[in-house]
């Protein structure tokens, strides 16, 4: 038997054991499992980020695990089973990809992805925006927006305009904030600035949400290695000023670039 094959035939029997026999397995639900899948799919993004391809491994295992778990209780429910869940991705991969199971043309990603959407408006999903979960984090949904409107053909035309538009919107939330008399028209225009940012990443083949957290790491790195020379020099550091904490902060910079970090 392939490899694979029998790999995936001994988590399935597992499944069916701890199902049986465990009884904090046997007490999931389908609701119960949600948070810890949220849980390890950030596992899996940090993993990703730090290039850790163990790390990555494991946690496509855990992963891998959840998916068989929601398919064994929605087979003890009568609804779906492992079979059917992965019935329904083949069929969809492969409608999904003409230029490869049909006659249509794709040269590259963008044709592809562009094709994709104008697919999913014809069997089924009616809204264009109708794809894009209500419950992600606000930075991942507008970009996913963005992405969406483009297939259908509503986009700028040039990162120049995008920049353009990053530049008003500052400009717009620059004069709120200097009136000071309307904090929800200051607010509208900080999501709007966002906004706006999010789509010039995009434009520019950055990932927004990538570079926020790969730059949410970096200070981190950088403000621990402020806490520990600050603790090795025996000062208390709420006690020091940004003088003193700037030493130590360029400090971390230094052994940054230099490839010490």
């Amino acid at each position: 038997m392939d490899k694979r094959l029998e790999n995936f035939k001994q988590l399935l029997d597992i499944m069916d054991d701890l199902r049986a026999k465990c009884p904090w397995d046997r007490k999931q639900t389908l609701e119960s499992l949600r948070h810890l899948t949220i849980e390890e799919t950030y596992e899996l993004a940090d993993a990703i980020l730090e290039e850790d391809l163990d790390g990555i491994k494991g946690e496509l295992g855990d992963l891998m695990l959840h998916i068989v778990f929601y398919a064994k209780i929605g087979s003890e429910q009568g609804s779906f089973d492992i079979a059917d869940v992965l019935e329904t991705i083949n069929m969809k991969l492969v409608g999904r990809h003409p230029h490869i199971y049909g006659n249509v043309k794709a040269e590259t990603a963008q044709e592809v992805k562009d094709n994709w959407e104008k697919i999913k408006l014809r069997t089924g999903k009616k809204k264009v925006l109708s794809g894009v979960p209500t419950s992600l984090p606000a930075m991942i949904k507008a970009y996913r927006i963005q992405g969406k409107v483009k297939g259908v053909g509503f986009d700028w035309e040039k990162p120049s305009q995008v920049w353009d538009k990053v530049q008003e919107e500052m400009e717009e939330l620059k004069s709120e904030v200097e009136a000071g008399t309307n904090p929800k028209k200051a607010e509208e225009e900080f999501g709007d600035l966002l906004f706006a940012l999010i789509n010039y990443a995009r434009f520019i083949g950055v990932n927004p949400e990538n570079a926020l957290e790969r730059t949410n790491k970096k200070f981190v790195r950088r403000f621990e290695h402020l806490e520990q020379q600050a603790k090795r020099a025996g000062k208390e550091i709420k006690k020091m000023n940004l003088s003193e904490m700037d030493v130590f902060w360029d400090e971390a910079k230094g052994l940054e670039n230099s490839g010490e970090h």
